[in-house]
């Protein structure tokens, strides 16, 4: 029993990440000074909670690339990427109670009409396995 209460106690990172579509990330550029303040409000919210970790977002697509491994050798292909209708475009990390508690602060996360906020937990060093273990 004192094992479930503490893994019940225990706070949990979850990583919210953003994906947008094109029509999506169009509509947030438009508005970007009121969805910079919107997002500015949304991390105080977390700070204030306790619960923020760190929040980050990435450049444009187009000026990224990727590194494909499914040959023998890496190619390396200039974006944007074509065949991606949802591009992973920044996160917030929060350490939370539950994946409940998460999914209701993904909720809040101020984004367009048509983006997608994908929860994910971030495994803890114990629950990642040791090389040569």
């Amino acid at each position: 029993m004192a094992v479930l209460l503490d893994e019940e106690m225990a706070m949990s990172k979850y990583m919210l990440i953003m994906r947008g579509t094109d029509e999506s990330n169009a509509a947030m550029m438009a508005n970007i000074e009121e969805l910079m303040t919107t997002t500015g409000r949304f991390i105080e919210d977390l700070v204030k909670a306790g619960v923020y970790v760190g929040a980050e977002g990435l450049d444009d697509a187009r000026k990224g690339v990727v590194v494909d491994f499914s040959g023998e050798v890496p190619v390396v292909t200039d974006g944007p990427y074509g065949e991606t209708k949802e591009l992973f475009g920044g996160f917030f990390l929060v350490d939370v109670s539950s994946k409940e508690e998460a999914v209701e602060w993904a909720k809040r996360v101020p984004v367009a009409r048509g983006a997608k906020i994908e929860v994910r937990r971030v495994p803890g060093e114990d629950e990642v396995p040791e090389i040569g273990a």
